[in-house]
């Protein structure tokens, strides 16, 4: 990024992988800054390729090198920029909680400290999500590679302490009424209805199996609802109301603050996808 006009460099790339798939997955090279601090609802698992990719994260600033694992977990306030004036490249997986729940059926998240691991089991377990993106993945094959990492996860992590026990299938109720309902004006009251749990409870406890509020759940769904339709040619308004926000500014706050950049500036950044 250029410090005098704090606009990207012309050489600062982003490729998002074209191949169906139930995860999200990207390539990219940044000379400088890449993100302001941002937080989303996924695990972003990745692997620097070249360079260091440096990021605060709990209170430190971490530095990813090739040979490391970064996993950040759902929710968590992250940003991300070179660590040296050689700029950095890497690969990163975004895996909907969901996915791993349907695994762990009910526990907490798995929660990796420190935003990065050296552990072999995490490395090996997340090197079908961050291989090459023209590399399809078979839907059997992207199945058994999230059994392995959210094994891996589970394994690495540890078992938390003093966790109360979940109901995973009210949270999961309530996750499905928030699919089915998503341009619709949803409240708690219609969420306890959906679940048959309280609302606090249900709160604390989605919380737990999938990383983020409520509230914030259905925000992320409609930006991805946006991200879709300003990819297939939408003009920014007219995606804006079609996902489901009150305006244009409405959607670019809440973008800004999922994805550390504004929507403009992110679709600049892409290159054509594998």
């Amino acid at each position: 990024m250029d410090s005098k006009t704090n606009q990207p460099t012309s050489s600062d790339w982003v490729v998002r992988s074209a191949l169906p798939s139930g995860v999200e997955r990207i390539e990219a090279w940044f000379a400088g800054h890449g993100y302001d601090p941002h937080r989303h609802d996924t695990y972003s698992i990745g692997r620097t390729l070249a360079g260091v990719q440096s990021f605060n994260y709990k209170g430190s600033l971490c530095h990813g090198v090739p040979g490391n694992t970064l996993v950040l977990h759902p929710d968590e306030l992250h940003d991300g920029m070179a660590g040296t004036n050689a700029g950095f490249r890497y690969r990163m997986a975004y895996v909907d909680p969901a996915l791993i729940q349907n695994i762990l059926g009910g526990q907490p998240l798995p929660f990796i400290s420190g935003g990065l691991s050296n552990d072999p089991r995490l490395y090996r377990a997340s090197e079908a999500f961050v291989q090459a993106l023209d590399h399809p993945l078979e839907m059997l094959e992207e199945q058994d590679a999230l059994y392995d990492l959210a094994m891996a996860l589970h394994a690495v992590a540890g078992k938390p302490r003093g966790r109360k026990r979940l109901d995973y299938r009210a949270a999961e109720r309530a996750r499905a009424f928030i699919m089915e309902h998503l341009h619709s004006s949803i409240t708690m009251e219609m969420l306890e209805q959906a679940s048959g749990r309280e609302r606090w409870s249900l709160s604390r406890d989605f919380r737990a199996l999938y990383g983020t509020s409520p509230y914030r759940f259905v925000t992320l769904r409609r930006l991805d609802c946006f991200r879709r339709l300003a990819l297939n040619g939408f003009t920014l308004v007219d995606a804006s109301l079609a996902a489901g926000f009150h305006d244009q500014s409405h959607m670019t706050r809440h973008f800004t603050r999922s994805y550390g950049v504004s929507p403009l500036r992110w679709l600049a950044r892409l290159r054509p996808a594998c």
